[in-house]
């Protein structure tokens, strides 16, 4: 239970993390029952966001998957590099590249 996280942050604007040790996390949720519950509901959501970009991975086309995130996330297109919004769509920067170029023509 106890095995070094195989993910990293890459944080590409100002931060803030709080670090803590998993005795640390328990003992917390022990003493503010009402944590552990906000952590459950957030470990939800996230498996059902992680799950639903999975399946766009493996069932839409890169076109498809770029006019969700736009109309998803919008404000992401200025925040980010180009290269941080292909890698999250899993397309190359190239391919992002074309695929602004043709949904301005249309």
């Amino acid at each position: 239970m106890l095995t070094p996280s195989v993910y990293n942050i890459d944080a590409w604007e100002d931060t803030e993390a709080l670090v803590m040790t998993r005795a640390d996390q328990v003992a917390l949720f022990n003493s503010v029952p009402s944590l552990s519950e906000l952590s459950l509901r957030l470990d939800e959501r996230h498996a059902f966001a992680n799950q639903k970009r999975l399946n766009d991975l493996v069932s839409l086309t890169a076109e498809k998957r770029y006019v969700h995130f736009t109309e998803s996330h919008p404000e992401f297109l200025k925040r980010f590099p180009q290269h941080v919004i292909a890698s999250y769509l899993g397309i190359t920067k190239e391919t992002l590249s074309r695929l602004r170029a043709q949904m301005t023509k249309k």
